[in-house]
């Protein structure tokens, strides 16, 4: 982990952004790099930088370029940067479309400053992290049996693979999951990278959300968390 993660926020409501920044100055060792009214207005501002932003708090609703298409634009252009949704608006449709996307996390505006910062620092940490409501969206789409469908979906994964995206999914980092396979922290590393590529999954947050609503692991979502 980068000893200062870089944050970026996107939301049309002025003084959300503001206060977004004074409650960071607050979280040691994060740093608000940029902010910016629109999506449309944050891919200019990363244009013209020679830096990008770790994580991007993302709103949904705004004007020009919502939330949406925000998103689908940075997983094109900048996938690496992580997004964390933070909206007014928590519904079953919303949180299921932004994992797809490939959102890091999703929260409502109504979260605490500590849940905020534990986020921000997970999503770097690990690449992503559902908390405790978005789990329970996800194991009611799975009940219900609504997950999306993936035409054709026929992927062949390794024995070793498999329990790599196991060990991922139950949110263990690189070196965590090396040590339990007892291998190295490269070599789970290149798997992570080959799940990726063969599951056509952008970055670690939608191979999660794909891993579990296809049900490529076992997880039991109430008792996802250690």
């Amino acid at each position: 982990m980068k000893n200062t993660i870089q944050l970026a926020i996107t939301d049309d409501e002025v003084l959300f952004r503001k206060g977004i920044g004074m409650l960071v100055g607050d979280f040691e060792g994060i740093e608000l790099m940029l902010e910016a009214g629109n999506g449309q207005e944050l891919l200019d501002q990363l244009a013209a930088s020679e830096l990008q932003p770790d994580v991007l708090l993302l709103d949904l609703k705004m004007e020009v370029m919502d939330g949406v298409e925000t998103a689908k634009q940075l997983g094109k252009l900048y996938p690496e940067i992580r997004i964390i949704i933070i909206s007014s608006y928590f519904s079953k449709a919303f949180v299921l479309n932004m994992l797809e996307i490939g959102a890091a996390a999703y929260l409502p505006k109504n979260s605490t400053p500590d849940e905020v910062e534990a986020s921000i620092r997970m999503v770097v940490e690990k690449g992503f992290f559902y908390s405790e409501a978005v789990m329970e969206i996800i194991r009611e789409n799975l009940m219900s049996k609504q997950k999306p469908a993936l035409p054709g979906f026929d992927v062949e994964v390794s024995g070793r693979e498999q329990e790599v995206l196991q060990l991922i999914c139950e949110q263990y980092t690189n070196p965590e999951i090396a040590e339990k396979l007892f291998i190295s922290a490269r070599t789970v590393e290149w798997h992570r990278k080959n799940l990726l590529e063969k599951l056509n999954c952008r970055n670690t947050a939608g191979l999660v959300a794909l891993a579990i609503q296809q049900e490529l692991v076992q997880i039991d979502p109430s008792s996802f968390w250690r």
